[in-house]
């Protein structure tokens, strides 16, 4: 039996331009160039240590495993222990599923923040943060303001406990009520009610249904708000997620 292969869609086919369109794919995923490179390069390997990688994906050695670093926090490859250390590529349907999750939920949050708009006639305004640390400063603010409840929806609540435990605590004191929604593994701080569920990507925090924070996946940035028609939208999106079985 005869197959017919079009040869010449393959010839007119350029590498190099492939390789840049998925680079610049990656880069709006947000990863850098050089972690871009290091995972395209370990994707051809299959596993390798740092410094092969490092090799294949010419990007500096003494960068390597800062930037392998980076890509295992952002769920794209995974380690192994021993020395050296040996990376693999996260299963690319695995990578994908969690990507087009990430996706999903941005835009429902999207299509909830277009819907107030519309509502109101008028944009209300939301304040953005740039920066881990900043983002943490607005966080332990919200915190030390509230005076009757606070809302943390969020799958770094961990992370959240080790930097701000004493503001959680003393926001407790206070007789403020705090609920967390947060991933099965996450350990949450003595005092409050608390929510588990899998498949949280982002952190909502919602202050006396007055102020609202939406944070990156990361805490790297962040819209703020202290608009209460926003705060209240975002309240009812994570009593969804919390009745949701």
């Amino acid at each position: 039996m005869f197959v017919y292969i079009p040869i010449m869609n393959i010839i007119d086919i350029d590498p190099m331009e492939e390789y840049e369109n998925i680079v610049h794919s990656l880069q709006k995923l947000g990863l850098s160039l050089y972690e871009t490179r290091a995972f395209l390069a370990l994707l051809l390997l299959g596993v390798g240590s740092a410094e092969v990688i490092a090799v294949n994906a010419k990007i500096p050695r003494t960068s390597a495993y800062k930037v392998l670093e980076s890509l295992e926090k952002k769920g794209f490859v995974i380690s192994s222990r021993g020395r050296p250390k040996m990376y693999k590529p996260e299963d690319l349907k695995i990578l994908k599923e969690r990507i087009m999750d990430e996706i999903e939920e941005l835009f429902e949050k999207l299509e909830f923040v277009e819907d107030i708009f519309s509502d109101k006639g008028e944009p209300q305004l939301v304040y953005t943060i740039y920066g881990k640390e900043k983002v943490m400063k607005k966080i332990a603010e919200m915190i030390d303001l509230a005076e009757k409840e606070i809302i943390i929806s969020t799958p770094k609540i961990s992370e959240i406990r080790r930097n701000l435990r004493r503001n959680i605590e003393r926001a407790l004191k206070r007789g403020v009520r705090i609920i967390v929604v947060t991933l099965p593994s996450q350990r949450v701080p003595e005092g409050v009610i608390t929510y588990r569920r899998d498949g949280l990507i982002a952190t909502d925090i919602v202050c006396d249904n007055k102020k609202a924070l939406l944070a990156a996946p990361e805490l790297n940035a962040c819209g703020y708000t202290d608009n209460p028609a926003l705060a209240k939208h975002l309240t009812h999106f994570i009593s969804i997620l919390i009745e949701k079985e």
